[in-house]
């Protein structure tokens, strides 16, 4: 018996599992629900056809996750397609349509003659909690964007020099709408009761506060259409704000206690810029295992902070953006470069340094996360958390 590719097309309640030997012969193509059971029937139809099968799949996570699970468990090697790469390959076959056998079939073809692609692997139990739970923060802080932009708005509508004053991601200035959001209320309670008012509900520099607020309600005294209900909009989204601050300020202490427990902890926030938050994402977007990469280079061409080289011809040395890479990562890399800058002087000398080159800020900022990465790198092959001189250099 010889050996066999399994291509699955995944979808959120069923998936589409093509098989093919070694001459690209379908052997077996079957949808099947996403269902414990039919997984693992599947699973047993395919390894009788062959002695040893080889899974591709085009989703990492999702509704592929109890599929991919019951795979792993059972010794299974795993291969990652993404929707893009099968995308772009479809080109390559015959038939411009497009169906969900047609993609398995590709998928497993793939699988079969390619041998660059990203094998799954049972992740570590703290960097599944840690992807769960900065993919839960991620949604909050982009939720509480559009409530303050949503607030800004309306706020603007009624009351623009309040607008303009008012720093809306601080809680203050929110604890103040959730009271007061009109002109004419301000100038009748005044800045002493204002004062006071805030100071009851905790509000730092509750006398500067009140001060800004009354001084803008001074300079309007016209009372705008719709005021009273865009007043009361304004007091719910600035509830909703205020919230949503709660949720992520729990959140970030869920984050924390989960990264603690884990092994790379003290190394990677021993960089300078990577702190508690970036940390965590660093390795919900990595897996934490380096060995998965190989090489540094291949971490910052995932990160999207190394430059893929576009030579034809006579033509060679240009480089240009890359174009497939990890969004999540890359904003780890560049946000953390932006810290460093500010509290570490290497990072500041680096990064003077480019710009003094010619460089645009955007390049000087990637050229020192390329750098960084090289750095990180060998901080956790090592296991050693990070010196401004190298352990080589001491010793000398």
């Amino acid at each position: 018996m010889a050996a066999i590719w399994a291509g699955i097309d995944a979808g959120k309640t069923h998936h589409h599992c093509v098989a093919i030997d070694d001459s690209g012969r379908r052997l077996l193509s079957r949808r099947v629900a996403n269902d414990e059971s039919e997984l693992l029937q599947l699973l047993a139809d395919v390894l009788a056809l062959g002695d040893e099968v080889t899974w591709g799949i085009d989703l990492a996570d999702g509704g592929a996750a109890l599929a991919i699970a019951i795979l792993l468990h059972h010794d299974q090697p795993v291969l990652y397609l993404s929707g893009r790469a099968i995308h772009r390959a479809s080109e390559g076959y015959r038939g411009e349509g497009k169906t969900d056998a047609k993609d398995a079939a590709i998928i497993a073809d793939q699988a079969r003659v390619r041998r660059d692609l990203h094998p799954l692997r049972t992740g570590d139990e703290t960097v599944i909690d840690l992807k769960i739970l900065t993919g839960r923060r991620m949604d909050l802080v982009a939720d509480r964007t559009r409530t303050v932009n949503r607030l800004r708005a309306q706020l603007t509508g009624i009351f623009p020099g309040l607008e303009r004053a008012l720093d809306l991601t601080n809680t203050g200035p929110l604890t103040l709408l959730t009271g007061y959001q009109t002109p004419a209320a301000l100038r009748r309670l005044g800045s002493k009761r204002l004062e006071t008012w805030l100071r009851n509900r905790k509000v730092r520099s509750a006398d500067q506060l009140a001060e800004t607020a009354v001084q803008a309600a001074e300079r309007q005294h016209t009372s705008l259409p719709g005021e009273k209900l865009t007043a009361q909009l304004v007091h719910t989204l600035a509830k909703e704000v205020i919230a949503l601050n709660q949720q992520v300020a729990e959140i970030d202490k869920l984050i924390e206690a989960r990264f603690r427990q884990h092994r790379a902890f003290e190394v990677i926030t021993s960089m300078p810029g990577l702190g508690v938050i970036l940390g965590a994402e660093f390795l919900a977007a990595t897996g934490g295992d380096m060995t998965v990469f190989g090489t540094p280079d291949r971490l910052a061409g995932f990160g999207g902070v190394s430059p893929a080289p576009r030579d034809s011809g006579k033509i060679s040395g240009n480089l240009r953006r890359p174009q497939r890479y990890n969004r999540r990562l890359q904003r780890v890399f560049y946000t953390s470069v932006l810290f460093s800058i500010r509290h570490s002087e290497e990072s500041r000398r680096f990064y003077d340094r480019k710009r003094a080159e010619g460089k645009r800020h955007t390049q000087a900022v990637l050229a020192l996360a390329r750098r960084r990465v090289n750095v990180l790198w060998a901080l956790l092959r090592d296991g050693r958390c990070y010196e401004l001189a190298p352990p080589s250099a001491l010793a000398a």
